[in-house]
């Protein structure tokens, strides 16, 4: 391989922080991110009725894989260095296996508006974790649009609740969630520096196969005593929730900070109130609207502010 000489000018260019039209596309990747995940809480609320928690996970990563991995080879995706291996290890089992397992006991507990406002405490231990691990640093903006999202996602919470949070093992799970959630994000965000979204995902969703294979006696016992509409489920979770949703994710976050991101995804509340009401037909109420526009708020704040920050 010959050696090429680096323009330093070149280089200086490639260190600035992108402009706003450079920025757009991976604002749009956020944004599918943001429905697909939404949608994700209603449909693991409904399959959940008939698919233990574990075999829907093991169900939905295994498409995820197929899907996955079709892509990857038809691309031709680079395999990530060996250095990142262990990285890829912790992210795969934080995220894709025990953040899938952890959600779907907890929907058996609480509702999904319920769920979505408690994993959403996830961002604010991302903005921490990413200012010490990655040092993003704690800007103003930053910190005050978390707050007040996550204020608005509190509100949809009380809002949307049917049963209520009454510090529950489903509360205590979705906590739980939230925090391997936070971890996995700040884990990924250095892998997807050397190697594509799209491969550090079907990577991610193989391991997490291989790790919840235990499952696969109970996925064929509830596949065979559940309806049709559970099983359109999994194939739902594992293509686009899973397979495009992270890989969305993985796109965006490669090109902005994991505060920004982690602030981006108070969206899903508001967006999981809006599916469950079209899908489930649950009216949500004036006052999940109300936290779904301070979510709206939250969400402008920490990515303007931190986009004057990094100028």
């Amino acid at each position: 391989m010959s050696e090429t000489t680096i323009d330093p000018a070149a280089a200086t260019a490639v260190r600035r922080p992108p402009t706003v039209g450079a920025e757009a596309p991976a604002l749009a990747a956020a944004l599918v991110t943001v429905v697909l995940w939404a949608s994700a809480f209603v449909a693991i609320r409904d399959a959940g009725t008939t698919i233990s928690p574990g075999p829907l996970s093991l169900g939905r990563l295994l498409v995820a894989s197929v899907v996955l991995g079709v892509l990857v080879v038809v691309r031709g995706e680079a395999l990530p260095p060996r250095a990142d291996l262990p990285r890829l290890v912790l992210c795969s089992l934080l995220w894709f296996a025990a953040y899938n397992v952890i959600l779907n006991t907890a929907e058996r507990h609480v509702d999904a508006g319920t769920a979505a406002m408690l994993v959403n405490v996830g961002p604010i231990l991302i903005a921490v974790l990413a200012g010490i691990a990655l040092g993003e640093g704690f800007p103003r903006p930053l910190l005050a649009g978390c707050a007040i999202a996550f204020a608005g996602a509190v509100v949809i919470g009380l809002a949307t609740s049917g049963r209520g949070v009454d510090a529950g093992w489903g509360a205590v799970l979705c906590l739980l969630a939230a925090a391997a959630y936070a971890a996995a994000v700040v884990v990924q965000k250095p892998l997807l520096e050397r190697t594509s979204g799209l491969q550090i995902t079907f990577l991610a969703c193989a391991i997490a196969s291989v790790a919840c294979l235990p499952f696969a006696p109970d996925l064929v016992h509830d596949a065979r005593a559940a309806g049709t509409g559970p099983l359109l489920w999994i194939l739902y979770l594992g293509a686009f929730p899973t397979a495009l949703g992270f890989t969305t994710w993985a796109y965006a976050l490669r090109r902005t900070t994991a505060g920004r991101m982690g602030a981006t995804t108070y969206l899903v509340p508001p967006v999981a109130v809006v599916l469950g009401w079209v899908l489930l037909g649950e009216t949500p109420p004036a006052l999940a609207l109300g936290g779904g526009a301070l979510c709206l708020a939250g969400v402008f704040v920490a990515r303007g502010g931190v986009r004057r920050a990094r100028r």
